[in-house]
């Protein structure tokens, strides 16, 4: 598998999370207004996931910004230890770290909403 450019990856998650978002705010608005003021056991499990699904991703990406910073500070360390040019912290790749769990569950979420009915 070859190594993607940080700079592509990002690109290439914010791309797909512009398309995968809007899908996903507008099957569950939609369901919202279906569902009236009495959710079915399924919608009422939808609705819930929803609040939990956010909160998950966002602690899974600022853990994982976290986790690339603290690489990226460990071989700045060992390269200044060693004598060696110290590197600059890659930024983009760091932003890639943490975009990647929201992009990995918007995503999914597109694909499983577009297989579902509304009724």
């Amino acid at each position: 598998m070859t190594k993607r450019r940080p700079s592509t990856r990002l690109s290439r998650q914010a791309a797909e999370l512009a398309v995968a978002v809007p899908q996903v705010v507008a099957h569950r608005l939609t369901r919202m207004a279906l569902t009236g003021p009495l959710p079915s056991a399924r919608d009422r499990r939808e609705f819930h996931g929803m609040a939990q699904e956010k909160v998950h991703a966002f602690w899974q990406s600022w853990f994982a910004m976290g986790w690339a910073m603290a690489q990226a500070m460990q071989q700045a360390w060992l390269a200044m230890l060693q004598g060696a040019r110290v590197p600059l912290v890659d930024a983009q790749a760091i932003l890639s770290h943490g975009l990647a769990p929201v992009h990995r569950k918007a995503t999914a979420n597109a694909r499983r909403l577009a297989r579902t009915r509304l009724r």
